[in-house]
């Protein structure tokens, strides 16, 4: 199964950033034992501070791939643009945000991505990440029958 793993803006800072809120490991170091864990999967990665790459990533793969998990960053609260596209596609996204959106501010306690997702993951830190494989996971298919 491919999964693409899709970041936005501001996550190439993960690690630096804000680091009480997003923790001390980046995204490239953590990415590794996510392979690791969950060697079923043919794991994509990509990450820009750009909606429009973004956007076009979707289109990409929006249609071929088995599923995607996305952090949105800022762009969660404000793109309708980003929300659009992902109700265009037939991939599965699931969205993920290391912090617990509902104990930040008030304007990120909305999400506009969110209505156009399977789930939202949000306050495990990078584990957000692996409870959406979890969920990706639950959808493959699985051998019925006795073992012979």
């Amino acid at each position: 199964m491919q999964i693409l793993l899709l970041n936005g803006p501001n996550l190439n800072l993960l690690g630096r950033r804000e680091p009480g809120i997003y923790g001390t490991r980046s995204f490239d170091d953590y990415l590794p034992e996510l392979r690791e864990a969950f060697p079923q999967f043919e794991l994509a990665y990509f990450q820009s501070n750009h909606e429009g790459e973004l956007i076009d990533k979707l289109h990409e793969v929006g249609f071929t791939y088995h599923g995607i998990v996305l952090n949105a960053g800022g762009y969660t609260h404000t793109s309708v643009a980003l929300a659009d596209a992902i109700a265009a596609i037939s991939s599965p996204v699931v969205e993920v945000h290391l912090s617990n959106l509902h104990a930040r501010e008030e304007f990120r306690q909305k999400s506009l991505i969110g209505r156009n997702c399977v789930g939202s993951i949000s306050g495990f830190k990078l584990d957000s990440y692996k409870l959406a494989l979890h969920y990706f996971d639950g959808l493959r298919p699985r051998r019925v029958g006795f073992k012979v």
